[in-house]
């Protein structure tokens, strides 16, 4: 009879669109998920002239996707990735760097107040020897400050291998993943949970580097660098490669269908362009910039000694050795240097202290430094820190803009694509009450058909 198998189709579209329901709400809290629906269709009425229709079937099942979405949510993943991998390094360099009992500032004052104290006694042992030890101190403070460029260089360096092979990792998934989903459309079967685990693949290298992501017909995602070179197309997918060279500490390459790209890794976006601007627009020249201060206080003292006399009436002797580069020992005190070796006499007669005031008025010339230009030796640290501290602050707020950017376009795409538990509850009531329907109206004809048997019986 056409009335049991109306019901019998409606009762089994009904066990589909539950079914899709119950998946949904086991799928709440599943990162990436996108809720489904089953899309009804009306099956049409055959040739007889009184047929109202055949039933109802599931067409098919609908993701709740929005592509404009996703792309937005995955642009300010790289956003947020560039400032969140820059942060870390900003704030320990400002603790540091402001920190009183490991500034340079401290120990430059404590240098110089050394040998203002030594003016009024130049032949004081004790006050001499003061000099010293302040210069040593001075000298362990730039090479601690060295040391830790030396480790967030290192550090910057070792992180960014790190990100490589994981986004390597990732962009043979997407590959893999856009080939399993074109079988499977093919063969008209559901790639839903293939599409999720691809787009939540595509969303973790989003936070690695800024993404263009553009669709194909067959269901694949060709995805490449916002710099145009592609990273995935179709089934295929290049790999990236983070490997020193001659001329750089760190080079990057992409290889892709047998042909190699260098690439410049602070235009890629992202926790991998972050960090490389970071390196060279922040932390090389603030290395090179407390070299720059270490080595004037090197040239500028030993220079001035070389020009007094010790308290024997020899000629004076260098105080600082100075290594460029970036050694763990940039500055420190000659060694064998004591204190009588100290030429404050400017011309060797007992008590003069004219070369010992020429020492001091080092502290008030003006010296050059990378990346603030020509300021007095006294102000040098003390500006770049001030600089530091601004760059600093820059980034938190670019980091607390693209956080809540991040938090809107992930809490759009998933007031599309999550799943809500109100809804599906309603859903689930709903599709309950269609399905008893159907079974009901099977009673119905069933009655029906076994009074027309007991008319004819």
């Amino acid at each position: 009879m056409a009335i049991i198998n109306n019901a019998l189709s409606g009762a089994l579209a009904a066990q589909v669109a539950l079914t899709t329901s119950s998946h949904n709400i086991a799928n709440l809290q599943t990162k990436g998920y996108t809720r489904q629906s089953a899309l009804l269709t009306a099956i049409g009425p055959d040739a007889n002239p009184r047929s109202a229709g055949n039933g109802v079937q599931v067409s098919s099942l609908l993701r709740f996707s929005d592509n404009y979405k996703s792309q937005a949510m995955w642009r300010a993943a790289a956003d947020l990735g560039s400032y969140s991998q820059t942060q870390p390094y900003l704030s320990q360099l400002e603790n540091v760097m402001g920190d009183d009992t490991a500034s340079l500032s401290a120990g430059i004052d404590q240098f110089f107040g050394a040998l203002n104290a030594v003016a009024g006694d130049p032949g004081s042992t004790p006050l001499r020897q003061q000099v010293l030890t302040s210069a040593g101190l001075m000298a362990e403070r730039f090479n601690g400050l060295n040391n830790v460029f030396n480790a967030q260089l290192q550090s910057v360096r070792n992180q960014r291998s790190a990100i490589v092979d994981s986004a390597n990792a990732q962009i043979a998934t997407i590959a893999r993943l856009n080939q399993q989903i074109s079988q499977a459309q093919a063969g008209n079967l559901s790639a839903s949970a293939m599409i999720d685990a691809r787009d939540q693949a595509i969303d973790d290298l989003a936070g690695k580097m800024a993404l263009e992501v553009s669709d194909n017909g067959d269901g694949t995602r060709d995805v490449s660098l916002k710099t145009g070179q592609a990273l995935v197309l179709g089934s295929m997918h290049g790999t990236l490669k983070a490997a020193p060279t001659a001329t750089s500490p760190q080079e990057f390459s992409l290889s892709f269908a047998g042909t190699s790209y260098v690439l410049d890794a602070g235009k890629l976006g992202g926790q991998l362009g972050g960090l490389t601007k970071f390196e060279t627009e922040k932390l090389v020249p603030l290395q090179a910039a407390v070299a720059n201060i270490a080595e004037e206080i090197a040239s500028r003292v030993n220079g001035q000694l070389a020009l007094g006399r010790k308290p024997d009436g020899s000629a004076g002797t260098p105080l600082f050795v100075y290594t460029p580069g970036s050694s763990a020992d940039m500055l420190k005190v000659a060694n064998g240097f004591e204190a009588a070796d100290l030429a404050f006499s400017a011309d060797g007669t007992p008590g003069d202290t004219g070369n010992l005031q020429k020492l001091v008025a080092i502290k008030g010339q003006p010296i050059t430094v990378t990346s603030i230009g020509t300021v007095l030796l006294s102000d040098a640290d003390t500006q770049l820190v001030g600089k530091l501290g601004v760059d600093s602050q820059l980034n938190k707020a670019g980091l607390k803009t693209t956080q809540t950017v991040r938090t809107q376009s992930v809490d759009d795409w998933q007031s599309t694509s999550g799943v809500n538990q109100d809804e599906e509850a309603v859903n689930l009531v709903e599709y309950q009450n269609m399905y008893q329907a159907n079974m009901k109206v099977i009673a119905i004809a069933n009655q029906l058909f076994d009074a027309t048997l007991a008319m004819m019986g």
